[in-house]
């Protein structure tokens, strides 16, 4: 029974994938679309698996998930004790809410010019716009999770004794677990998307100054490799993080 829920998840995940690529190869087939500017994914995919051996291709994806798994790091580590911290203490909240409901709306990328004045055009700057829009789903969905938290399950721990900090680790965080992970997997498609937007706009290496460089010199094959290579790391970290998540919560329904 498993197994077949398991093969139907799988479909049912590659099904969509599929079907894009249907519909691509049909613009170009039928004439919808120049292959000049569309080119069709066979000659994509078989240009991916060249780059995929080069030296430099590896290092563009190198570049890209230092910044990636950097500024994905530091917004589990601040989004998570921020969360815990203000379902904890009704005075921290008080601080954190009007800052969250101020920053949380507000397209990071719009501070990425101040972002690189201060921090410069290298890792610092792209890793810190990372991180800050990384930071709010995982900060909210950790909020939620420690805020919700059953009330008898704390009496319990208090009447046997526990501390209160460790209460919030044995506790609270155990219990919060399922939305931790799930604000994760949001911040970790959000990264994938600013880090390559990031690299775009200013980089001399990753994944988007992969592509703009094939912009300017107009090799429209090459701008899409960069695109499908992002696509296809963040399809592989959410399936790590979701198998994560499947390993530390078995039990729990999938969010």
């Amino acid at each position: 029974m498993m197994s077949r829920l398991l093969s139907a998840n799988v479909l049912l995940g590659i099904a969509p994938i599929v079907l894009v690529i249907a519909l691509w190869q049909g613009l170009v087939s039928f004439g919808f679309a120049p292959a000049v500017l569309l080119p069709p994914p066979g000659f994509v995919f078989s240009r991916l698996l060249q780059q995929l051996v080069t030296w430099t291709f590896q290092q563009e994806i190198a570049a890209t998930l230092v910044r990636l798994f950097a500024g994905f790091a530091i917004a589990v580590v601040l989004g998570v004790s921020i969360g815990i911290a203000a379902a904890a203490n009704p005075a921290i909240n008080a601080v954190v809410r009007p800052i969250v409901r101020v920053l949380a709306p507000l397209p990071k990328v719009a501070l990425y010019p101040a972002l690189l004045l201060l921090l410069g055009f290298g890792h610092g700057s792209k890793i810190t716009l990372v991180a800050a829009d990384a930071l709010f789903p995982i900060l909210l969905s950790t909020y939620y999770g420690a805020s919700t938290v059953e009330q008898k399950l704390i009496w319990s721990a208090m009447a046997a004794g526990t501390p209160r900090y460790e209460i919030l680790f044995k506790v609270v965080l155990p219990a919060a677990m399922p939305s931790i992970l799930t604000g994760c997997r949001i911040g970790l498609v959000i990264s994938c998307i600013v880090v390559f937007l990031a690299e775009m706009i200013t980089s001399t290496d990753g994944l988007g100054h992969a592509l703009v460089t094939a912009a300017r010199t107009f090799q429209a094959v090459d701008m899409f490799v960069p695109l499908i290579t992002i696509s296809l790391l963040g399809l592989i970290l959410n399936g790590l993080l979701g198998a994560l998540r499947s390993y530390l919560l078995r039990g729990f329904p999938e969010a």
